[in-house]
């Protein structure tokens, strides 16, 4: 199912895994994560946040609604481990979760989407029909892929059990190592414990997955750089199309003038001007295209795209604009060199 990791200053995280023969497969449960507490069977540990995600978390306030991408149950210890810094408010404590208290820290895209300006701090919200106070409100972390990850919710894992996904297995076990340097170790331990606790020997496949922080962000990076290329290649494209049609118009242009080209080359136009007035004409209308694609970017940055806002980087902007220059500088070049060469006689008698 889910996986855990993430966190500073260095974590690993156990998940359901539901592949592969074995005797008897057992879920992660709350008993796992307390072994793996154990500082006697994990000295590498810091600690241990079991987690439960539900899977519909329908939240409203004075009349508006949002649904909440990640609605999770844990543990105070679980901020820390998932590097999730609080902006107003302060985290639910220990005392809440095990007084049950319907408390709930929420992302910054809930916080906008419910309250607006106002100040979520206190306010109750009713998540399925169940209130809950908001007690803090978390600083923004921006999009992880196709996921916002500012609309998420965290409340205290009893209360998101007994309200919204029941008392059944853990989705996962967020696990936060002491160094960085320890998460092999802490790795390594809570593998033995999980090993231990389900009853995996020899050949049994786990019915578990670890994954680290260092493995997370390896799968991110490539998922990235392939994004990354696949917008270039585009990108390109998109250029070399535009490029052949800046061309062709400037071609056209040529042969429709060609007649006031003999006529400025007769009266002494050197062959300069003529390259430099065509080419100006040609970067002017790249220019063009590109500030209109600006424009379109500028908007469109104001909307989500399946569920991410997109930010603007000033300096992309200017180098959208030189890339539109160059553009027309180079694909206007063979049609401008084209009218410079032309001869004044055979220009004059153009039809």
């Amino acid at each position: 199912r889910a996986f855990g990791g993430g966190g500073a200053p260095g974590a690993a995280g156990a998940g359901q895994q539901q592949t592969g023969p074995r005797t008897q497969a057992h879920d992660l449960t709350v008993d796992d994560a307390r072994a793996m507490a154990d500082a006697s069977a994990a000295p590498s540990v810091k600690s241990v946040s079991p987690v439960v995600n539900a899977s519909s978390a329908n939240a409203a306030y004075a009349g508006t609604s949002h649904t909440i991408q990640q609605f999770v149950g844990t543990y105070p210890t679980y901020f820390e481990a998932s590097n999730d810094p609080i902006d107003r408010g302060t985290y639910f404590t220990n005392d809440d979760v095990l007084n049950d208290r319907k408390v709930v820290v929420i992302g910054q895209t809930v916080n906008e989407d419910l309250f607006g300006t106002v100040d979520a701090v206190g306010r109750q919200i009713t998540v399925n029909g169940v209130n809950f106070t908001v007690v803090g409100v978390l600083k923004t972390k921006g999009s992880s892929g196709f996921q916002d990850a500012d609309d998420v919710a965290i409340a205290p894992l009893p209360a998101v059990q007994e309200s919204l996904t029941g008392y059944g297995a853990l989705n996962q076990i967020v696990v936060q190592a002491k160094t960085p340097k320890t998460v092999d170790a802490a790795q390594s331990e809570i593998t033995d414990i999980l090993n231990q606790r389900h009853g995996i020997t020899g050949s049994n496949t786990a019915d578990f997955q670890i994954m680290n922080q260092a493995t997370l962000q390896s799968a991110i990076s490539s998922s990235s750089k392939t994004f990354t290329v696949l917008l270039g290649a585009v990108a390109a494209i998109s250029l070399l199309v535009g490029g052949i049609g800046i061309t062709n118009i400037m071609l056209v242009t040529v042969t429709e003038r060609t007649r006031e080209i003999g006529i400025r080359k007769a009266i002494g136009a050197p062959r300069g001007a003529i390259l430099g007035q065509f080419l100006v004409e040609a970067t002017v209308l790249s220019l063009l295209g590109g500030l209109l694609g600006v424009a379109a970017g500028v908007i469109g940055s104001e909307f989500k795209v399946v569920g991410v806002k997109p930010v603007i980087v000033p300096s992309s902007i200017a180098l959208a604009l030189g890339v539109s220059v160059a553009i027309g500088l180079f694909f206007g070049s063979y049609p401008a060199n084209r009218a410079a060469k032309l001869r004044p006689i055979e220009a004059l008698r153009h039809e």
